[in-house]
């Protein structure tokens, strides 16, 4: 997986809970315990063109939900207090879990009263950044979720991308779709400058899915983690891509 987790846990728990694909934030972001960062878009607050501010209804779905963007294959979605067993579930599976604590589920009290409350209060305060549930368009099944926020505090320019599927999404694309949808929309709706994502070094699945979405290899790295696992000795690796540079592979 890819990105920062939603919660970071504390000092004594390692690394950050997740990042999406696998991948870890740029370099530890002050103490573990911490927890995301709040933050609120230069402007006037409102939610970016094409983000209803209306939830809709879903299928497979009981109540309705806000939807940021929708592609061939999958909708992108506000988080709400229904989804807590949903993300139990994904953060409970080892192998999901592997390249982010070494395969060790996150505690469910933790993802209940803290992830998820963390997730939803980023609507009221980020409005169009943040953590999106990812969904099956046909069926409405979740899927996931995918990062879309600042990388610094208070400016929304330069974005950390990320991602956490279940296993039964892996290996169809999907990944790559979601990621695709998010930096497009960043450059072309957001007022983005920046994608920047962040991966161990031996996560070879997700550093193709930065590939195929046009992020550029920038460094390797090694991040001080209380608790190192398996891969860690090899680093870190980040990726970016700049406005310009997406521009010019679109047109090209």
């Amino acid at each position: 997986m890819l990105g920062a987790s939603p919660v970071r846990p504390a000092a004594a728990g390692g690394r950050t809970t997740g990042r999406p694909f696998g991948i870890r934030p740029a370099a530890p972001r002050g103490p573990r315990g911490s927890g995301h960062r709040l933050i609120a878009p230069s402007g006037s607050g409102r939610r970016p063109a094409g983000n209803p501010v209306e939830p809709v209804r879903l299928a497979g779905w009981d109540e309705p939900v806000t939807i940021f963007l929708r592609t061939d294959r999958l909708v992108l979605r506000e988080f709400t207090t229904a989804d807590a067993e949903l993300l139990v579930e994904l953060d409970g599976d080892p192998e999901v879990m592997r390249h982010l604590t070494g395969g060790r589920p996150t505690p469910p009290e933790v993802v209940r009263h803290v992830t998820l409350p963390r997730i939803l209060a980023h609507y009221r305060r980020a409005p169009g950044l943040g953590w999106w549930a990812a969904a099956d368009q046909s069926s409405g099944r979740f899927l996931g979720w995918f990062e879309f926020r600042p990388l610094h505090d208070g400016d929304p320019r330069e974005i950390e991308l990320g991602y956490r599927l279940r296993r039964a999404a892996w290996g169809a694309g999907r990944a790559t779709e979601g990621c695709q949808a998010l930096i497009d929309k960043g450059f072309t709706a957001l007022g983005v400058e920046r994608v920047t994502a962040n991966t161990m070094a031996v996560n070879t699945r997700s550093r193709r899915v930065m590939e195929k979405c046009g992020l550029r290899y920038v460094r390797t790295f090694h991040a001080d983690w209380p608790e190192p696992i398996a891969g860690s000795e090899h680093g870190e690796v980040e990726y970016a891509l700049t406005r310009r540079e997406w521009h010019d592979r679109r047109a090209g």
